[in-house]
């Protein structure tokens, strides 16, 4: 739902409430029209506070979009750095274990020669 579609909304359920209440309320004419004058003038105020809300809103997405553009480049670039940097550390240990399955992969294999050879 947009934004306007709900502020439109808003209004015309406030402008609606009000004029229900109103004319409803037992009042001669020169009592209404106060009413009424008084009523527009507190609904121009309440608008204008909303309307300043929704501006400060506003300004608050686009301060929060403008650092998020400018901070999740360097939390990503951070990121990167670790990754590389545990792939660094880690390396020694990848290739002492590479040689270390290959050890044992050669291990089995002259244990199954010696096996097969004494079954013969």
């Amino acid at each position: 739902m947009k934004a306007s579609t709900f502020f439109l909304g808003l209004v015309a359920g406030s402008v609606a409430a009000a004029v229900t209440v109103l004319y409803s309320a037992p009042q001669s004419g020169n009592e209404l029209r106060k009413t009424v004058k008084n009523a527009t003038t507190d609904m121009k105020s309440k608008f204008q506070d909303v309307k300043g809300c929704v501006d400060d809103l506003k300004d608050s997405i686009a301060h929060l979009t403008k650092e998020a553009k400018e901070a999740i480049p360097v939390a990503i670039d951070g990121i990167k750095g670790s990754v590389e940097q545990w792939q660094q550390a880690t390396e020694p240990n990848k290739e002492r274990m590479e040689k270390e399955i290959a050890a044992i992969q050669k291990a089995l294999e002259e244990l199954e020669q010696s096996l097969a050879a004494q079954q013969k």
